[in-house]
């Protein structure tokens, strides 16, 4: 089952129409637990929220082949950031749970317009990138929480110092390369 390229266009441009609004109320589902740790702060964690709706809007597109590796990075990055805020796994895995109710609250209206298969095509794809995505972050935030035991000895140690600046440096890579994969295949 596969979608037809505009149908594909169209959820991309929606996705990206809609991701600030997106944003804000993914920040709100996920309540006091997006600042529980003060070494990320708020806008930081929005950032991420942006960077993952700008890949995915780019992954149910005509270059999702190509934006495949920033998405896995950014969800890695995902994962090693909510270590840093001090969720358990299973709030990361439910963090990219909301992200997929979101798009799939958001981009109903456009897929119940399309032909059932070219709707279902798209979902079928959001739910796989989700679920990769899903995957990925997780095995970042044990990557990050594993790091941090052989750091200490093996005994683990509450963070309480958490470079932002690198964080944003971090997320800085991620944007320029999805603007080089977006500009190179264009």
């Amino acid at each position: 089952m596969r979608a037809s390229q505009p149908a594909l266009l169209a959820a991309g441009r929606v996705i990206a129409e809609l991701r600030d609004q997106m944003v804000a109320q993914w920040a709100d589902w996920l309540g006091d637990r997006i600042t529980s740790a003060p070494t990320i702060p708020r806008p930081l964690v929005e950032r991420e929220f942006r960077i993952l709706l700008d890949v995915i809007s780019e992954m149910v597109g005509p270059l999702r082949r190509e934006v495949g590796a920033v998405w896995l990075r950014a969800c890695e990055h995902y994962g090693r950031v909510a270590a840093a805020r001090g969720l358990a796994a299973g709030e990361v895995v439910e963090e990219l749970q909301f992200l997929r109710e979101l798009l799939i609250r958001n981009l109903a209206p456009v897929l119940a317009a399309m032909r059932a298969r070219q709707g279902m095509a798209i979902m079928l794809r959001l739910n796989r990138v989700i679920d990769k995505g899903i995957a990925v972050a997780v095995v970042g935030y044990t990557d990050a929480l594993v790091a941090t035991l052989f750091a200490q000895n093996g005994v683990p140690v509450f963070v309480t110092d958490y470079d932002t600046i690198e964080v944003e440096r971090q997320l800085d890579a991620i944007e320029q390369e999805l603007s080089r994969t977006k500009k190179s295949s264009r």
